[in-house]
């Protein structure tokens, strides 16, 4: 079998089943684990898979930048949107991250709360509320995501504290956890989620089943996790059997 044939295998059967393990495609196929293992690097330096222990799982194409996501699953997007706006109560303190669900779900805000985000994006959405007391994490801007990062974002939010936070992640696995594209805006998400007393995660349809390279939290870490996808999809079944609290968007 050709090089192109196997990585073709390879890309439909991650479409099909959600992952590949190395070890059974070889013995399928009747090559090496290497010779797997050097496909899968080929895939994954093209952005077409995203590689784990053992094997791969689907790349998640949430990793491209701010400017290219808002055109991505939009529909979706609103609908994740909907349902996380419903848990913001009056009076709350509500820390909110980057991204372009994250920019909807401000954008659907009408109640009196006090948002707390590192989004320069976010925080220019709500000038026009006068009932929402906005604070912006202040550190260096990392243009990819439009957020701030970094240590004086993560020193200035050691001093807040949120009833709830709405994280954004470029992937979203039962077993990988939840995850995204960068180390230093994924330690971020980690120092915002630590100041919330529940956090919830914001997951269009395209993130599930999905992992980027590096970890954000344990999917058991989260109070809930928001997503449009079906109530029969697969990953939601074992999100749930994990303990995971999985709110469906409609």
């Amino acid at each position: 079998m050709l090089v192109a044939e196997r990585q073709e295998l390879l890309l439909s059967r991650l479409a099909s089943a959600g992952k590949v393990v190395a070890k059974d495609i070889a013995a399928e196929l009747g090559v090496s684990e290497d010779t797997i293992r050097r496909d899968l690097r080929e895939l994954a330096t093209a952005g077409r898979c995203q590689r784990v222990y053992g094997g791969a799982l689907p790349a998640s194409p949430a990793v491209a930048d701010y400017a290219a996501r808002q055109a991505v699953a939009p529909d979706s997007k609103q609908l994740v949107a909907k349902r996380a706006r419903s848990l913001i109560e009056p009076g709350m303190t509500v820390l909110v991250d980057g991204g372009t669900t994250a920019l909807a779900v401000v954008q659907a805000l009408d109640v009196a709360c006090t948002v707390i985000t590192h989004s320069p994006t976010v925080a220019c959405a709500l000038l026009d509320r006068p009932a929402v007391e906005v604070f912006l994490l202040g550190g260096r801007l990392f243009r990819h995501s439009a957020v701030t990062c970094g240590a004086a974002t993560v020193e200035a939010a050691q001093s807040v504290s949120a009833d709830l936070f709405l994280l954004g992640v470029t992937g979203v696995h039962p077993d990988e956890g939840l995850t995204t594209g960068d180390a230093e805006e994924a330690a971020m998400k980690r120092a915002l989620a630590s100041r919330a007393a529940d956090t919830y995660v914001l997951a269009s349809a395209e993130k599930i089943g999905t992992a980027s390279r590096y970890r954000v939290l344990g999917v058991p870490e989260v109070a809930g996790i928001i997503t449009d996808v079906p109530s029969d999809h697969p990953v939601v079944a074992r999100l749930r059997s994990a303990g995971v609290s999985v709110l469906l968007a409609a």
